[in-house]
């Protein structure tokens, strides 16, 4: 072994500790994150001091103070009440945004690569079709037809974020039905279903998951933009981004209204993204 050899593979396993540490690190500020946020959400009835629904003008406009750590808004609601009732809702946002598309992009997906032919021409036209509107355009058209609302924003989720998850799942297929494992199972006589779905699928799902972590910073954010536009979570229902939108015209006078729900918005979409960085680049180093 030559020197150069010897001083390299030090260096390459120094690497590879240092990034499975920062992998490591990473989902333990993303989990602790979220874990934060998921009690909150099922301890709210408990954690919150006040109704966060309950209305008195006669505390409108409070600045954070020992009563209102937060502050009140222009009705006279504790901002920190309605924070921790909003996390009930924004983590509903996330995972039912993302389970939906996740399951309708991996089924699309799978048979996609795996049938081939004019199926999968067809199925590529049709994701073409949906990539060239922008995203949050025709999210926007959808719930517009089908009118404001949660359902309305899931169903538009389903309808235009499981394109990622077919593309994804496709290109793994396309790989794993030529592999070796794929051609002992059909040489055994193994029927087309069993072959997609109980070999190559699960062999196939690595990169969908890592995604649907980081995807659910998206689905957090489009949630908010779309109940900022008052097409989302009607009111008086807690969620970040309708506070947002109900504090703007108190910027300058109140900026406790905007502030902690926004902090609220960033420090859950941190949660997801940091989680996701690490399990990528734990579990992807040790595959």
């Amino acid at each position: 072994m030559s020197v150069a050899q010897a001083h390299l593979r030090p260096q390459w396993r120094s690497r590879l500790r240092l990034r499975l540490r920062n992998g490591r690190l990473a989902m333990l500020m993303g989990g602790s994150l979220l874990g934060l946020w998921l009690l909150l959400a099922l301890f709210a009835p408990w954690l919150a001091p006040y109704d966060p629904i309950y209305q008195n003008t006669e505390l409108r406009l409070l600045a954070p103070h020992l009563a209102h750590p937060f502050g009140t808004d222009n009705f006279g609601r504790d901002i920190l009440s309605r924070v921790i009732w909003a996390a009930r809702v924004d983590l509903q946002i996330c995972v039912i945004g993302v389970i939906f598309p996740f399951m309708i992009g991996t089924f699309v997906g799978a048979l996609s690569g795996y049938i081939g032919g004019r199926f999968d021409n067809l199925c590529m036209r049709l994701i073409d079709i949906v990539l060239a509107f922008p995203f949050l355009v025709l999210m926007l058209a959808i719930i517009a037809i089908l009118g404001p609302g949660l359902s309305s924003f899931y169903i538009a989720m389903a309808l235009v974020g499981w394109v990622s998850y077919a593309r994804l799942i496709r290109s793994q297929i396309l790989v794993l039905k030529e592999s070796d494992f794929a051609l002992a199972a059909k040489s055994l006589g193994f029927g087309h279903l069993r072959i997609l779905f109980r070999h190559l699928l699960p062999n196939a799902m690595f990169g969908s998951i890592v995604f649907s972590m980081s995807d659910a910073v998206l689905v957090l954010l489009s949630g908010a933009s779309v109940s900022y536009l008052g097409l989302g979570v009607q009111p008086p229902l807690a969620e970040c981004g309708t506070m947002v939108a109900e504090g703007q015209a108190f910027l300058t006078s109140a900026w406790w209204i905007c502030t902690f729900p926004g902090l609220a918005i960033v420090t859950l979409a941190m949660g997801f993204s940091l989680l996701a960085d690490g399990v990528a680049e734990t579990l992807g180093e040790r595959r």
